[in-house]
């Protein structure tokens, strides 16, 4: 049932009311600031990464791996962290973890409401840690920004704890829309993730915040993919579908296992008799020793992602 705060009148749970315009009206406006905001992430991690491995001002993507720093590569991940962990203690600590889980949170337990001080430095923070060699995407990052810009956007105009969450989900889908190019993806999941619910009067909101993300791409980073795909069949036969399934299979397993491995990793670290703040640099010192064995590993990945692709 869907009421407007002094509305005592039912409705079906498929049914919009004219307050939905304006709230759509709203999830455009997300949607354009989404973009920039993505724009503003890319920007951020390709910057830091050429101040950590590379001594260079520039804010173009670039990967980790090719640096020159030799064994000094190692303390990178760790000046990082100390730096992230500082950020976290001192300034909010809600930008720990991962963005999605206090996504949920927020709308959860909070009313869907973000702190402002988590618009602000949970981009940064992310972007420090990208930059300094953490193998993370910006998929969690640019969920909790979005989402905060649509959750502050609402909590101005003073709205219901409904419309909040509407607009903090066409926050998240707008970011994603931005970053990967991909708004029907990016409503899917925002709707599965957070929304929890497939009724026109949040749909309509996220689906439009997302295209209009979409659209405001083009004319700010323009056109192409992020991850470029080379031609191929649209047809794959029946062994190419089997391919698929298989595929399918190993990535849920993995995923799974990954997802483990990560809150055992968690319980692990809050085990130690030390302040969380010094926990990052823990990892980070794990994370610069795996990039000596591995270079590819260090950063947001998106290089090696599309090399893959490309084949």
């Amino acid at each position: 049932m869907y009421k407007l705060e002094g509305d005592t009148s039912p409705l079906g749970d498929f049914t919009t009311r004219p307050r939905v315009i304006t709230i759509s009206l709203m999830a455009i406006f997300i949607g354009v600031v989404g973009a920039y905001v993505a724009l503003a992430l890319l920007k951020l991690i390709g910057l830091f990464t050429n101040l950590f491995f590379f001594q260079r001002w520039s804010t173009a993507l670039v990967s980790p791996a090719g640096n020159t720093l030799g064994v000094f590569e190692v303390i990178v991940p760790v000046v990082g962290a100390l730096i992230i962990g500082v950020m976290a203690r001192y300034g909010s600590e809600r930008i720990r973890g991962h963005g999605i889980p206090e996504a949920i949170e927020a709308i959860l337990t909070n009313g869907s409401r973000i702190d402002p001080k988590v618009a602000v430095l949970k981009p940064v923070s992310s972007a420090i840690s990208i930059g300094s060699g953490g193998p993370f995407g910006a998929e969690g990052p640019i969920i909790m920004t979005g989402g905060a810009i649509g959750s502050l956007i609402a909590q101005f105009f003073h709205l219901t704890s409904t419309e909040r969450k509407t607009l903090l989900v066409a926050g998240a889908a707008a970011g994603m829309s931005a970053t990967f190019a991909a708004p029907v993806a990016s409503v899917l999941l925002a709707v599965e993730l957070l929304l929890f619910e497939w009724k026109p009067r949040s749909m309509i909101p996220v689906a439009l915040a997302a295209a209009t993300a979409a659209a405001a791409r083009r004319y700010i980073m323009g056109m192409g993919p992020l991850f470029p795909v080379p031609a191929h069949a649209a047809f794959i036969g029946p062994a190419g579908l089997a391919g698929c399934v298989l595929a399918g299979v190993l990535a849920g397993g993995l995923s799974a296992l990954l997802t483990l491995a990560v809150y055992a990793s968690e319980d692990s670290f809050a085990k130690l008799p030390i302040h969380w703040m010094w926990w990052p640099a823990i990892g980070g010192l794990v994370i610069g020793i795996g990039g000596l064995v591995c270079p590819q590993a260090l950063g947001v990945g998106y290089d090696t992602i599309g090399a893959m692709l490309q084949g």
